[in-house]
Formats: C-alpha cells, sequence, structure tokens
C-alpha cells in the first residue's frame, strides 16, 4: 500500500522534477520544465456526478494522476492492473491514467511514475539517469 508520502519520494528523487501546489484543484503536482508527471487528483463535483450515473463511487482512499505513453499504455494498465489503475470519464482521450494508492505496492507506483517521468524529460536526461541505475 503506498502514500502520498512515497509519490513524494519517489518522484523528487528522479531529475528535473519539482513539487509544486496545484493553483486549481489544491493538491500535489510533480512536474518537469515539460509539464505533469505524477499529480494529486481529488474528484470534482462533475467527477462524482459522471460516476454516479455510470453506478460508480469514486475511491475512499487517495488518489494520483499519471501520464502514460499513450493509448495503448493506458488500456494495458487498466487491464493488467485493474485494482489499482482506473480512469474516468474527464480522462476519455487523455494520456493518463488514475492510481489508487491503497491498492499498488511501491514497486509497481515506482516503475510507473519513472515511466512517466522519462516522457517529460528531454531523452538524454533519461538515458543518464537510466544508464547510471544499471537499467539502460
Amino acid at each position: 500500500m503506498a502514500t502520498l508520502e512515497d509519490v513524494r519520494r519517489i518522484a523528487l528523487a528522479l531529475p528535473q522534477v519539482t513539487e509544486k501546489v496545484d493553483g486549481h484543484r489544491g493538491g500535489a503536482t510533480w512536474r518537469t520544465a515539460a509539464g505533469l508527471v505524477v499529480w494529486e487528483r481529488p474528484p470534482s463535483k462533475r467527477d462524482l456526478e459522471q460516476l454516479g450515473a455510470l453506478g460508480l463511487d469514486w475511491p475512499d482512499d487517495t488518489v494520483v494522476g499519471v501520464r502514460v505513453d499513450g493509448p495503448q499504455a493506458k488500456a494495458a494498465l487498466l487491464e493488467t492492473y485493474p485494482d489499482a489503475f482506473f480512469t474516468i470519464p474527464h480522462f476519455e482521450g487523455y494520456p493518463a491514467v488514475l492510481i489508487r494508492l491503497s491498492a499498488i505496492d511501491d514497486a509497481l507506483l515506482r516503475e510507473t511514475i519513472t515511466d512517466a517521468w522519462l516522457l517529460r524529460v528531454p531523452s538524454a536526461v533519461g538515458a543518464d539517469w537510466l544508464a547510471a541505475q544499471g537499467l539502460s
């Protein structure tokens, strides 16, 4: 079971990641100069209405959004880990998924955030970091 502090620790350990508070929703965000990597994602009133119309509820735990590499990556996460990853109508066509932190382990959270980060840094930065980690 992961926590928001785990998200923070993982994200801030990656080069060029900064933490900010989202002015729109008020949650924490972790980003690079190229954009969001992972962010705290509470539900909006519209999210709750749309989910309610589908007979679904927002999870009772902390939720974060994370960038993914397109629709196939999104579909693969949703299919492979349905307890941890989900989406909502607001994210239709958007390259991101939502994560129930209570349903994801540290290794999968780290891998997912790292994959999102690699989409948001220059390829040389990502390659250098991967090599330094023995992952290239």
